[in-house]
C-alpha cells in the first residue's frame, strides 16, 4: 500500500527526521535516516567506458550504487571485469592505487585495480555518501583454482580494509544471523555509513545459462556465511549475497537451504515485475531487507532508460520509494551528480 500522503518519523542515531515517504532530499538532509529507511539511485554497468571514462568519474557521479560485471578466469587465475570477454578486461578501471594517478592511466584492468581506483578515490572523498558495489559474478566462483568465496573476501579486504560495511558489522555482538539483524533493524544511519561501501553478489548471467552449474553464486556466498559464523569467523567475509529476481512472498523459502535463508537481506529484481503484478514489496521494507529494483526505467509510466528529464527521474525514485525500494537503478550516467545523488523517504 502506497503512504506517499503519510507524514513518517524516522528516529536514527538521536536525531528526528520528519519527511513524506517517496520525498527525495539531498543526501544531507537523511543522514539520520537509517540505510533500510532510504531510496537511493544506481547505475547499472557502471564499469562500461561508454558510461564513464573513468571507474573514479563513476564514484563521482552520486550514484548509491554502481555495478561491476566479474569474470573467474580460471586459465589466468584473475579477476577480470568485462560485460561479455571471459578471458580478458574490458572497462573503465584504471591501473591507478594513488589520488594523483586518477583520471589520467590505462584502463581495462581487473578486479584488483578497480578496488585500488575506489581506495584511491575515497582518499579524495573520505565523508562520501555510502554507495553499495554490485558484483555480477558472470560465471559464478571457481574454487578449484583460487577463485573462490575466500579469495574474493581477502582481495576486498586487502585493498579496501575497514571501508568496507561487511555482515560483521551489521550482526555486532548482539546478533546471530543477518535475518536477525536486520528485522531489529540493527542498520546504521547513512551518516554513519560515511566513507563506506557496501558488496553485494549476485549470480550472473552465464552462469544462470550453464546446465552444468548447479551451485550459483547466490547459494555458494550463503554457504559460506554460514560456515564462518559457525567457525567463529564471520568477520572475515566482505559481501552480502542477494536473492536474485522478483518473485513474490519470501523468495528465500523454496530456493535455499533453511540453514542459509537466514544469511539472505538483500534481495535484487526487476521494478516492473514487482509493481506491475502487484507484489506485496511492503515484506521487505517491514522487516528492513535491502530491496534492489533494477530496470526502473520500465515500470509504468516508463520512461528513458539513458536520459530522462529530472522531473521523470525524482518521480520514478518517489514512485519506487512508495513501493519500499532501497535502490532503484537504469542506465542513467548522464545525469549530474545532484540527481543521482537523490535520496528520498523509503515508503
Amino acid at each position: 500500500m502506497r503512504v506517499l500522503g503519510r507524514l513518517a518519523a524516522v528516529v536514527a542515531g538521536g536525531a528526528l527526521f520528519l519527511g513524506v515517504p517517496g520525498t527525495a532530499h539531498a543526501d544531507s538532509d537523511t543522514g539520520a535516516l537509517k540505510f533500510s529507511s532510504a531510496t537511493a539511485i544506481g547505475t547499472h554497468n557502471a564499469y562500461d567506458k561508454a558510461k564513464y571514462t573513468y571507474w573514479a568519474q563513476a564514484l563521482d557521479s552520486g550514484a548509491s550504487l554502481l555495478e561491476l560485471d566479474v569474470y573467474a578466469d580460471s586459465l589466468s587465475k584473475r579477476w577480470r571485469v568485462s560485460h561479455s570477454n571471459p578471458l580478458g578486461n574490458d572497462n573503465n578501471c584504471e591501473y591507478a592505487d594513488a589520488p594523483s594517478e586518477l583520471y589520467s592511466q590505462n584502463r581495462n584492468q581487473d578486479l584488483g585495480s578497480c578496488l585500488d581506483n575506489m581506495a584511491a578515490w575515497e582518499q579524495l572523498h573520505p565523508d562520501h555518501a555510502p554507495i553499495v558495489v554490485k558484483v555480477e559474478m558472470k560465471v559464478g566462483f571457481n574454487n578449484d583454482v583460487g577463485l573462490g568465496p575466500d579469495e574474493f573476501d581477502t582481495l576486498v579486504h586487502r585493498k579496501l580494509g575497514d571501508s568496507v560495511y561487511t555482515p560483521a558489522d551489521l550482526l555486532g555482538s548482539s546478533y546471530a544471523t543477518l535475518d536477525a539483524a536486520a528485522k531489529a533493524n540493527a542498520w546504521p544511519t547513512r551518516d554513519q555509513l560515511r566513507g563506506k561501501f557496501l558488496f553485494e553478489l549476485i549470480p550472473g548471467t552465464v552462469e544462470q545459462a550453464n546446465p552444468f552449474d548447479h551451485y550459483w553464486t547466490d547459494q555458494e556466498y550463503g554457504d559460506h556465511l554460514r560456515d564462518l559464523s559457525a567457525a567463529g569467523e564471520i568477520s572475515e567475509a566482505q559481501a552480502f549475497p542477494a536473492v536474485l529476481g522478483a518473485a513474490a512472498g519470501d523468495p528465500r523459502t523454496s530456493r535455499y537451504d533453511a540453514s542459509i535463508r537466514p544469511w539472505f537481506v538483500f534481495f535484487d529484481g526487476d521494478a516492473a515485475t514487482y509493481v506491475n503484478n502487484g507484489y506485496d514489496t511492503s515484506f521487505y521494507s517491514a522487516n528492513h531487507y535491502i530491496l534492489i529494483m533494477t530496470d526502473a526505467y520500465g515500470v509504468a509510466p516508463a520512461i528513458s532508460s539513458t536520459s530522462p528529464t529530472d522531473a521523470e527521474v525524482a518521480a520514478r525514485l518517489a514512485l519506487l520509494a512508495a513501493d519500499h525500494a532501497s535502490l532503484i537503478t537504469s542506465d542513467w550516467s548522464t545525469k549530474s551528480a545532484a540527481v543521482l545523488g537523490s535520496v528520498a523517504v523509503r515508503g
